[in-house]
């Protein structure tokens, strides 16, 4: 349903993008074109590959197929894919179907590229070419035909697919550095739309607009104190949500489209925003409260408190609702959050969102079988305690059901790297057990960062501080 030539990434390297725009050549001569179910969109990184590409007068062939020019920059790589035709998106829900998209981009995760297209796979830009010709993933492209030419004959792959002669004689034809000089020399211009914008440039801080939708004040600094504080114990959380294992941070923060009746959706209607201008999660990053309203609202993520229902749910004292809105209520009462999960917690992109959302909703700790690299350093950089199970145990050793009540006690006092705490569970009958942690904050550093609350006060006392000391 998706064949995408997207990605600064992949659309950097010429001889691919003009590979492409052979196929496209060779296809459209023959009369063949993609399947009306795919959508198809060009979004290459740079304006040079459209000068490249006209200067071998292959747009006018990517154009006619259906690959026409988008924009330059993150599209469906990061989920931007914009919305499938009303009827076919019915159809998938109707059906429950599993649809398939075809990109060259750098990302496949559960639910990044579009909400109603369940696999993905990622190809070069030629392949994406033949695939939204050949319009399915059942479509073997070296034996099958990808369709028939104007005469009624099939055309295969090997018919429309260019040798590596034609490639580099096509690339070294339309390829210069006069026009990487021509468009980078004003780069940072832009567009008039962003000329127009205009600012307090003389200010050395930023005018925060509080009926901007896109760029918003956070709230990482309310109540900061000129120093740092301690590492605390944990009491009396309650269980957020259990996951299960490789929860990518595209589960745990999406970048892509933003459900109308949605946490977030809710919002930009409250104010002012009709859905077709909801833009994506991506674009609007610059407003904490629209990302924590997504943060945990992947439509594949799953709760295993609610018996591996998709969608970012839970339950507040029995009652099933999204997880952001059980997790105002729990911040409301003053308790704090934890979740569980398996292995690989936050593997995928290192998207800072999916630390900062989690700490915003007030999750303290994260205990896991074990975490991605770059996420457990995340955690710790917003002041979220990364934790995980020893001698093997695992979250279904516990049996949680959502009624129990935790403490993690250790933290306090003379903490040092990789040391254990200890996690009590209190159940819903009374009855208590007691299970040995790890606590993946694995530096000194790390833990002068936990004991300021986070990096960001870090960073703004040590600023303060080297300030007044020059004064």
């Amino acid at each position: 349903t998706i064949a995408a030539i997207t990605s600064c990434t992949n659309t950097s390297n010429p001889s691919v993008m003009v590979a492409a725009g052979l196929v496209a050549k060779k296809a459209h001569e023959l009369g063949l074109n993609r399947k009306p179910w795919v959508k198809t969109s060009l979004a290459p990184g740079s304006q040079v590959v459209t000068d490249y590409l006209d200067k071998a007068d292959l747009s006018k062939h990517l154009d006619a197929i259906g690959f026409n020019l988008v924009g330059y920059g993150c599209t469906t790589c990061i989920g931007n894919s914009g919305p499938l035709p009303e009827p076919i998106a019915n159809a998938v829900v109707a059906g429950d179907l599993t649809v398939a998209g075809v990109l060259s981009g750098n990302r496949n995760f559960e639910g990044r590229i579009n909400p109603h297209v369940k696999a993905n796979y990622l190809a070069s830009p030629p392949l994406v070419v033949a695939y939204a010709i050949a319009g399915s993933m059942k479509v073997n492209l070296f034996t099958d035909p990808l369709g028939k030419d104007k005469n009624g004959n099939y055309v295969y792959l090997k018919d429309i697919w260019p040798t590596n002669k034609e490639v580099a004689d096509t690339v070294a034809q339309c390829l210069t550095p006069d026009m990487f000089k021509s468009r980078y020399s004003n780069v940072f211009l832009g567009p008039k739309e962003w000329q127009d914008i205009k600012g307090a440039a003389s200010s050395e801080t930023y005018s925060w607009d509080k009926s901007s939708t896109y760029v918003q004040n956070p709230p990482y600094f309310d109540g900061m104190s000129h120093t740092a504080g301690t590492i605390s114990n944990i009491k009396g959380a309650k269980l957020m949500a259990l996951f299960g294992d490789s929860i990518t941070t595209d589960h745990i923060s999406p970048a892509g489209s933003i459900k109308k009746d949605s946490p977030a959706g809710k919002y930009l209607i409250a104010n002012g925003v009709q859905p077709i201008d909801f833009n994506s999660y991506g674009a609007r990053r610059g407003n904490h409260e629209v990302m924590m309203r997504g943060t945990f609202a992947n439509i594949r993520i799953k709760n295993e408190l609610l018996g591996g229902k998709e969608g970012g749910f839970t339950r507040y004292k029995g009652e099933e609702m999204p997880i952001y809105d059980a997790c105002m209520k729990y911040q409301a009462d003053g308790t704090p959050l934890v979740v569980f999960a398996g292995k690989e917690y936050g593997t995928g992109s290192s998207r800072d969102w999916a630390a900062k959302g989690t700490t915003l909703l007030g999750v303290k700790a994260v205990i896991a079988e074990s975490f991605e690299r770059i996420h457990r350093s995340n955690l710790v950089g917003m002041g979220v305690v990364p934790l995980v199970f020893k001698n093997g145990m695992t979250r279904a050793d516990l049996k949680l059901d959502g009624s129990e009540t935790f403490d993690i006690t250790g933290l306090d006092g003379d903490l040092k790297p990789l040391q254990d705490a200890t996690l009590t569970i209190t159940r819903a009958d009374g009855s208590k057990q007691d299970v040995t942690l790890l606590v993946r904050i694995d530096t000194y550093d790390e833990l002068d960062y936990m004991k300021n609350g986070g990096i960001l006060h870090y960073v703004l006392r040590s600023l303060v501080s080297a300030k007044t000391a020059a004064a």
